[in-house]
């Protein structure tokens, strides 16, 4: 495929994703069944998760200045928590061109050089990713019989066996041909596993280490809380069990880098997790409408008013 080609297909590939969720959602529940929910919604728990989530994007803002002081430049912590904001607002149009936007913000404004400022948002993400990958790694590990019994009564336990048997068997063939093969998408792979590998040691080499692996893990916990807080303002869930938490978060979060910010795709990934623990189809999709919902209107208003006063606050450069 032709690099223009490849570069179409990243940028309609979401927004059709998005498409065909937005349509598949609203075969399953009407407009009219979840605007109820929005207005017996208990508001003021909403207004605590908004604030979880605030808080965590100032702490992603403060862990940038970790990743930056090491190559000797640093960055004003309001320019910081402007280009945050809008990194994550931009996302909602074109996804990943926030993480381009952010490192600009950088460029132009406190001349740090575009690659390295880029190259610290992608150790941020490496450092996420592990963060998630141990959340999910937890939670199998205390909850294992609890979730394997959760699948076996809601799918084929000998399916399941035989699915993870032939996942693994794919993994270890997948890495043995990456290992041996000498082709550009083999060199690429290994490439992106020696970045992630270097990625996550340079976090034990910065001098501010356990800050960084602070605010990483302060970051994490609000956005966990943040979920479950706002679970108290659906009645109807008020009884729902932690785990049923949990697992509906890491399902919901992966809805967000595969869509622009998990559009339609967010309450439906909800609503997959729910199901599963036997709660009712309308509270559940409502759920993921009302967070997605109160957490997009904090970003969109934070990032309007980052793209207007970020030059304001800027203007004698």
């Amino acid at each position: 495929m032709k690099k223009g080609h490849s570069k179409i297909v990243k940028l309609l590939f979401p927004i059709l994703l998005a498409v065909f969720f937005g349509w598949y959602t609203f075969t399953k529940i009407s407009v009219e069944d979840i605007v109820p929910y929005f207005k017996n919604a208990n508001y003021w728990w909403i207004s605590l998760g908004i604030f979880l989530g605030f808080l965590s994007h100032l702490s992603r803002a403060y862990r940038w200045q970790f990743m930056l002081s090491p190559m000797g430049y640093s960055i004003k912590y309001p320019n910081s928590i402007m280009a945050v904001f809008i990194a994550y607002f931009a996302n909602y149009g074109i996804p990943r061109s926030g993480e381009v936007l952010r490192a600009a913000v950088a460029t132009n404004y406190e001349k740090v050089p575009f690659e390295k400022s880029f190259g610290t948002i992608v150790g941020e993400r490496i450092a996420d990713l592990v963060v998630m990958g141990l959340i999910i790694l937890t939670t199998l590990f205390f909850q294992f019989d609890f979730i394997f019994n959760l699948l076996s009564e809601n799918f084929n336990p000998t399916k399941i066996i035989v699915g993870i048997t032939l996942v693994l068997v794919v993994i270890v063939l997948f890495i043995f041909y990456v290992r041996k093969a000498e082709s550009k998408f083999a060199n690429k792979i290994k490439a992106f596993v020696k970045g992630l590998i270097e990625g996550v040691t340079s976090i034990f080499k910065m001098k501010q280490k356990w800050a960084f692996i602070f605010h990483t893990l302060f970051i994490w916990l609000m956005y966990v809380l943040m979920f479950y807080i706002t679970t108290f303002a659906v009645p109807e869930l008020h009884d729902i069990p932690f785990i049923a938490v949990v697992i509906a978060f890491i399902s919901a979060s992966f809805t967000i880098a595969a869509t622009n910010g998990g559009i339609f795709f967010y309450p439906l990934a909800v609503y997959a997790a729910f199901s599963l623990f036997g709660l009712e189809k309308e509270p559940s999709i409502a759920f993921g409408w009302i967070i997605w919902t109160s957490q997009t209107i904090m970003i969109i208003f934070c990032g309007i008013l980052s793209f207007v006063f970020l030059p304001i606050y800027n203007r004698t450069k």
